[in-house]
């Protein structure tokens, strides 16, 4: 099963580096994934009456069948990544940080952690620079109308940046 794994991640890999996005990414990986994947479901299949039901590899066998559908989603939507490690790694951050989350014995004040979190998270998978992007709202923002909050939105404050 790991060699499996394995050849999706070259297979991936393979795509990147020949620079294949949107439609032509989706079919690289029909073909080269797609028929790997089958054979993870046949190997599956073949591992799971050899295995006592309470054992560790029944419990992942039970998991790759309860989640079939959506290992299988990167198939479907070119945009969709293999793995998770991404949004992995943008929570990582807070479970680190829940010791400290102890001390914050104010309610108001929690909510303007997490929203600084989220702020900072959202600018990451954008590739914005948190540093710049809350040095330029954090100054603007009192004077911003409010009908137009949005616009300060990491996303928002990209494009207008980039227009500019």
């Amino acid at each position: 099963m790991l060699d499996l794994v394995a050849e999706l991640y070259v297979a991936e890999h393979a795509a990147d580096a020949q620079g294949l996005v949107g439609a032509a990414k989706l079919e690289f990986r029909k073909q080269r994934a797609g028929p790997i994947r089958e054979r993870m479901r046949t190997w599956l299949d073949a591992q799971r009456d050899r295995h006592p039901p309470k054992s560790p590899i029944a419990a992942a066998i039970r998991y790759a069948d309860n989640q079939w559908t959506e290992l299988g989603v990167f198939l479907d939507d070119a945009h969709v990544p293999l793995d998770n490690n991404g949004s992995e790694r943008a929570l990582r951050r807070v479970a680190l940080g829940r010791k400290n989350y102890l001390f914050v014995h104010d309610g108001e004040t929690g909510a303007s952690i997490a929203g600084l979190y989220s702020l900072v998270a959202t600018c990451e998978a954008r590739k914005i620079n948190p540093f710049e992007y809350l040095s330029d709202v954090l100054t603007r923002v009192q004077d911003h109308p409010t009908s137009a909050i949005d616009a300060l939105l990491p996303g928002a404050w990209a494009a207008a940046r980039d227009e500019a």
